[in-house]
């Protein structure tokens, strides 16, 4: 794994940023949670006159060995079935990337499936999905380390092409499991208030999910190491994530944050670098049980609530036209001055 270093941000502009913010025609504060998401845009790009640009989100898919040992509503094939929507344009992510201008690539991670070649998928197959990890580690320390830069490279290639603000998605069978232990792992949360409902379990589904899980945990417990966490317990998918955040970050993009298992990818990528955190909007609270939790563990406020738990990047693409807003306000609203309206005094 290589080391991604994530410059702090720079506090210089502060005070210009906020006497930009507090002068429009407006009282002050108005704008709420638009003006901090444009306080905290300005700061990433050290402008004050922030733009974003060829906006993207990558779905990193992957397959979870523990899926076969119970844990998901779902089988397995479901993942690479997904896949397949995906590049169909049937997916929920599609349809708001595709509303909201949204550029959209897919990354086979470790789908135990071989793709036919297509320009809208990218092969970065670490393996044919991740050992269960009921049993042994979910994947190798080299394989994890293979996965986090590979995530990188795909962030570095997309900066390439001019993109400056980015989201990840994700697509897994079995990976809420892979999240919740990797937020027990990294919180000390207790492992029953970190599984919610997946894909949709029943009651009956919920308590063999957490016997399995509990089993899991006494078989591994939690190293201090996060590489050794992340590869003890993660998915291809999620340390594709964790890489491809860091690598963002230190690029200097916006970064967007879906849900559960974008967070506990994203909270793995805190573990290595806690700066990463800087330069990213958390887009909406899941409604799976452990991601509030996460958050405030975090000290996150996400921008949107709207009982979501899809993942594939959907709360990335629905809350980028907030940013869209925040920044259009903060670059094109008049001041008091420009528009000759009076100020309060």
């Amino acid at each position: 794994m290589k080391n991604y270093d994530i410059k702090s941000l720079s506090e210089d502009l502060s005070e210009q940023i906020k006497h930009k913010i507090d002068t429009k025609t407006k009282p002050l504060g108005a704008l709420g949670r638009l003006e901090e998401v444009a306080r905290q845009v300005a700061l990433i790009q050290q402008t004050l006159s922030p733009t974003l640009n060829k906006p993207q989100i990558v779905v990193f898919a992957a397959d979870h060995g523990i899926a076969k040992d119970g844990v998901s509503a779902y089988p397995q094939e479901v993942t690479f079935q997904m896949v397949m929507n995906f590049l169909a344009g049937g997916a929920a992510i599609n349809v708001f990337s595709l509303q909201h201008d949204i550029a959209l690539k897919v990354v086979d991670a470790g789908v135990n499936f071989d793709f036919e070649e297509n320009p809208a998928l990218l092969n970065a197959k670490i393996a044919y999905g991740t050992k269960s990890f009921l049993r042994e580690s979910a994947m190798t320390v080299e394989q994890c380390g293979s996965a986090i830069d590979k995530g990188a490279e795909v962030v570095r290639n997309i900066h390439k092409e001019g993109c400056n603000v980015i989201g990840f998605g994700e697509m897994g069978i079995g990976n809420t499991s892979s999240a919740s232990m990797l937020m027990h792992a990294f919180t000390g949360i207790p492992l029953e208030n970190c599984i919610g409902k997946g894909t949709g379990v029943d009651k009956a589904g919920y308590e063999k999910k957490l016997s399995i899980l509990n089993e899991a945990l006494e078989r591994h417990g939690v190293s201090d190491d996060p590489l050794q966490v992340l590869s003890t317990y993660g998915g291809f998918e999620i340390a594709m994530m964790c890489g491809a955040f860091l690598q963002a970050a230190a690029l200097g993009m916006v970064v967007l944050v879906d849900g559960f298992i974008a967070s506990a990818a994203f909270l793995a990528a805190t573990q290595f670098t806690p700066q990463v955190k800087d330069y990213a909007v958390f887009c909406h609270k899941s409604e799976e049980k452990g991601h509030r939790s996460m958050l405030d563990y975090m000290g996150v406020n996400p921008l949107l609530d709207m009982n979501m738990r899809l993942g594939e990047g959907t709360g990335c693409a629905v809350a980028y036209p907030v940013l869209q807003s925040a920044v259009n306000f903060f670059n094109e609203m008049a001041s008091f001055e420009s528009a000759g309206v009076s100020d309060k005094g």
